[in-house]
Order: C-alpha cells, then structure tokens, then sequence
C-alpha cells in the first residue's frame, strides 16, 4: 500500500490523530474546538474525521450486513456476532451520530464560514464537498434525517428532521457549489499537503476534488434506479453530455492514506488490533471469490491454514472459533511484517473502479453513453490493480469472468457482483446496490434475529432522548430510504 509521501502529512496526520476523536473513546468533545484553528489545520482534522467515520462503526455495520465481514470471536459472544445477526440498536448508533454531526459536519461548517470571511473559496469548496459525501452516506443510512438546521450549535440544539428526498436534492446543490469554489480563479489560500485527501498542490489536485464530486453525482443518481428510472437517466446523461471530469485512474479514488504510527493507523486496522478475532472474512465473499479462482484473495484475506493456499469464510452464526477462518488482510490492513500489519492501508471511500461500474450499469439499464461491456472490464481491472494483482492475472481473469452473457437482469447480476467484490472495504454502498437491486442475493444468518436484511439504521437512541420533538424511532430496520423501493 503507498503511504503518505510528504514527511509534512505524516508529521499533520499523526498530529490531527492524536488530538480528534476515537471510536475507543470520547466522541462527544466540544464541537467547537477548532473553530479558532487555522483554518490549514481545520482542513486537516476535516479529511482525518471523514475517512476515521468511513472506516468505522458503519463500515462494520454495513459490511456485516452484506456479508463481506463475519463477526467471531475467541470467546464469549461479542458485539459483531450480535451486529451480524442484526442486533443493532438505536444505543449503538450513537457514537456514529456524533461523530457525523458532532465532528466531521461541524468541522466542514467551520471551514466554510472561515473561509467565506477570509475569501479563500478553495478551501469553502472542498468543504461542501465532504459535506456532501457525509449528508449521502447519512440519508443512505437512517433517510430523514437533520438537515436544515443543523451546525447552529446553541442556537438549535433540537434541529428538525428534513425529507431525504429533499435532502438528496440540496447534497446535489452543495457538490455543485463546491466545484464552482474549487474552480475559483483567485482564493487568499488554498489547501495543500494540509489535506489528508488529496493532498498536494491545490493547482493540481483542485482537479481531483472536481473529478469526485462529479462521480459521487452519479452515484447518486443512480441510487434513483429504482424510484425514477427516467429521472436517473437524464441526470447521468445530461452530467456525461456536459463533457464533465471523472475518475480516470485509482490515482482518483476518493481515499486517504493512513500512516504506520501509533495513533495514525487506520481504523479498520486499529480495530483489528485492539479487538483481534472480532472479524473474520465471510463465507459468502470468499466463496464467491473461490468459485472464480480470483487473484484478489491473497491481498483481501490470510489462508488458512497458514501457506496452504486456501481461504476460509465463516457464515452468520457459526460457532466461536475465529481461529479456523480466513482473516482482513493487507489490501485493508497495510502490508504485514512477521504478524504486525503496518496500518497504512488507505480507507476507500469511492473508487475509480467503482465509477467504472456505475458507468456499466448506466450503459446497461438506460442506454447511458459508453459500452456497457468495457466499463464492466475496466472496473474490474482498476479493483485488480488497486488490490496489486498481477497484470497476467488480470488477463486471465477477465477472459474467464469479463464477458457480460445472458439477459439484461443477468448482465445487471454479473456487474454487481464485480462492484461488490471490488468494493470490499468501502463503508455502505455495498448496501446501498442491494437495496437497490437484489443482488448480490443475500440470506439472514440462521440465527438472525428479525427475518428480513435491514433496509436502514435505528435513529440513535441519543436522539430519541433529546430530539424527541422532532424524531420517533422507527418501528423496525425494515423503514426504506426514498429511494429503495424494491420489494
């Protein structure tokens, strides 16, 4: 896995680490600590907390409920074992909650109105940006949510609950502002190697700040597959018509890369380390994997047993002994010395490869410009080559499995099933592609205990208590998004 080159972001990285928010601790500090910050070292906190949240709490809540994790355990049952049969209470959620609204929101807001003061429109655009990603991850995960009067701190300490829909609207609108704000030809400052995503000379990655914003676009759009086909076919071909910049390599990837230093590793590592044998690959990723003999496995998993060449996945609910199962490996945990994993996998959080296959499913479903075919090819081969897979083996594996057969649906299956193994790792739209189409087919653990898959979160129980004015809980984790309307 590549490091954070700069020694600059590694000494900002560790620093912003050591002093934001643990999913091990406190989530609830003062969330306006950094208001009188620099606004270089707001940013740095900003990108911290959105890839920390991303490899966190909802990573294992989202990839246990689409099976790409099992919870395990060494001993007495634990909380993933309970996450994997769907206990998953509104208590649980809040820590995550805090998180989103208590830190990386409330940073954002402090960016943009100091960057309005200052007239630093770069640093307000990348802003918007990232609070655009954390309001989709958000509506994707409870649906009405917060929205309108949300970051006012004590002025509104009980913000009202805002359609989805509108909210889906209003994300659109602030991915729309932050590129014109990027785009800016004159700012007093701009980011740099301040930022953990993207970092570098604003001249330069000003342009991958664009790139993703217009790809999380279509990822929205196309989460309106189902509801309004019509609609998600306009908005995807009017954004390609417009000649607009997207994801052209994994150099693009919305990500951040982790550093090998106490307190900088990423969270998914640290997870690991502090809880070893809460996680264990699952049968139904590792199977599906075997079936096609792919290269993948040897970076997503460890064999078992040890040098045997075979990988391992347990299914929902078996008995406690994490020790005969495949673990996460260095493609989420960084490269491994002796037994110690260094930490310094990035967190992914939307893809080239995926943007490739949102293309595919576009050309598919709606006729959407590009040949659904090659894009199918290269969002498999941008996920192999992330992964570290050799390009032999890529060759090869593309002429076994990279040809799109069968009926429109079968072509659909085959391009979500590729997204779903490539998108191992990343916190949600796993999910979010089951809901939306079915696939890939996903069966309760025998010991689940309600009788569907989860369509959305509980709202935190923290809610319920102190915001009960404008929220009730849901009656069960069946309440649909807006936009899932499958059966």
């Amino acid at each position: 896995m590549k490091n954070i080159k700069h020694t600059v972001i590694a000494s900002l990285l560790l620093a912003a680490f050591m002093s934001s928010s643990c999913e091990f601790g406190d989530l609830n500090k003062d969330p306006d600590s950094i208001v009188s910050a620099p606004i270089n070292q707001q940013l740095t906190s900003l990108t911290v907390n959105v890839a920390f949240f991303a490899g966190s709490d909802l990573n294992r809540y989202s990839s246990l409920i689409m099976q790409q994790y099992s919870g395990q355990s060494v001993g007495a049952l634990n909380q993933t074992q309970q996450y994997e049969q769907y206990l998953i209470t509104g208590s649980d959620q809040n820590n995550l909650w805090s998180s989103i609204y208590a830190t990386v929101l409330n940073d954002a807001e402090n960016i943009i109105n100091s960057a309005t003061t200052s007239n630093s429109p770069h640093y307000s655009g990348v802003a918007k940006i990232l609070k655009a990603y954390t309001y989709q991850v958000a509506v994707d995960t409870w649906g009405n949510i917060p929205f309108s009067e949300t970051q006012k701190l004590a002025a509104n300490t009980k913000p009202k609950y805002d359609s989805d829909q509108q909210i889906y609207t209003e994300i659109v609108n602030l991915l729309d502002q932050g590129i014109a704000e990027v785009s800016a030809t004159t700012s007093n400052s701009s980011p740099g190697t301040n930022s953990t995503i993207f970092p570098g000379t604003f001249s330069t990655t000003k342009n991958n700040w664009i790139k993703f914003a217009n790809t999380l676009k279509l990822r929205i759009f196309l989460h309106y597959s189902e509801k309004d086909a019509v609609f998600a076919k306009s908005k995807i071909d009017a954004l390609i018509g417009a000649s607009a910049p997207f994801m052209a390599s994994n150099t693009d990837s919305f990500k951040m890369d982790f550093v090998s230093a106490a307190g900088a590793k990423n969270p998914i590592d640290q997870f690991e380390t502090a809880r070893a044998g809460y996680l264990v690959a699952n049968a139904k990723l590792v199977n599906m994997m075997n079936t096609k003999t792919d290269p993948r496995r040897q970076f997503y998993f460890t064999q078992y047993p040890a040098g045997s060449g075979l990988y391992v996945g347990a299914v929902g609910g078996a008995a406690n002994n994490a020790a005969i199962y495949s673990k996460l490996h260095t493609y989420l945990r960084g490269t491994l010395t002796g037994t110690v994993y260094s930490g310094a996998a990035p967190i992914r959080m939307l893809t080239f490869a995926e943007y490739n296959f949102i293309r595919a499913e576009a050309a598919l479903r709606f006729t959407s410009p590009g040949d659904a075919q090659a894009f199918f090819q290269a969002g498999i081969t941008a996920s192999m080559q992330d992964a570290g897979v050799a390009t032999a083996d890529i060759t090869a594996y593309i002429a076994a499995n990279g040809t799109l057969t069968g009926t429109s649906a079968q072509k659909l299956e085959q391009i979500i099933t590729e997204k779903y193994i490539a998108n191992y790792g990343v916190v949600l739209e796993p999910w979010s592609d089951w809901r939306r189409t079915g696939y890939p087919a996903i069966t309760p653990p025998s010991n689940a205990v309600i009788s569907f898959v989860p369509r959305s979160l509980y709202y935190p129980q923290s809610e319920i208590d102190l915001n009960g004015e404008n929220v009730t809980q849901k009656a069960g984790m069946n309440v649909k998004v807006f936009w899932d309307t499958r059966p």
